[in-house]
């Protein structure tokens, strides 16, 4: 099995023309059951937060957002618990530039954007893989025994030490499929 990552925009003629007899399959939190369960946004809850000894989030990216510090504002605890795909996200527009990520909710450093992916982002996502989107991942590898994939996600970018684009988590289940993980975790 080949797991290819595609932007989720690309045409169906574009994508069977790149990838002949590849199942298609979209794992944003606009996909269908069960591989929206792939997506960060998901709200599978319990997940344990960096450095933040017995609190537990919802979703990766409520742990991503909760713990972002701006200019004008601090981490938003309220992020770790909502249960909503949508609404998740803190904006610069609205608090300023962004300053990092805590390390911890109550953490008094604040990592830099590649600290916080290889520290946070990483370890809370393959939490994820782990746990409780273990049996969607192995329904992935079940469909590659049967051939390609391709994974859509609205980026495409899988190297989390490129800070030019946003991570691709599409990139990252390509990655702990092939049992090549990135360093840091």
């Amino acid at each position: 099995m080949t797991v290819f990552v595609a932007h989720r925009r690309r045409g169906e003629k574009s994508l069977a023309a790149a990838y002949p007899g590849a199942a298609v399959i979209d794992v944003t939190s606009r996909a269908a059951e069960p591989w929206v369960r792939l997506s960060p946004f998901f709200p599978h809850g319990g997940i344990p937060v960096p450095f933040t000894p017995g609190v537990t989030g919802t979703s990766v990216e409520g742990i991503w957002q909760g713990l972002k510090v701006f200019r004008d504002a601090d981490v938003d605890p309220a992020k770790l618990t909502q249960t909503r795909m949508t609404g998740i996200k803190r904006s610069a527009r609205t608090l300023g530039p962004i300053v990092g990520h805590r390390r911890g909710l109550h953490g008094e450093d604040v990592l830099d954007y590649l600290d916080a992916r290889r520290l946070i982002y990483l370890p809370v996502y393959r939490q994820v893989l782990d746990g409780p989107a273990h049996d969607v991942v192995e329904l992935l590898r079940s469909r590659g025994r049967d051939g390609d994939l391709v994974l859509l996600d609205y980026t495409t970018n899988g190297d989390p030490a490129d800070p030019r684009t946003p991570l691709s988590h599409a990139a990252l289940v390509a990655a702990y499929l092939d049992d090549r993980w990135p360093d840091g975790t």
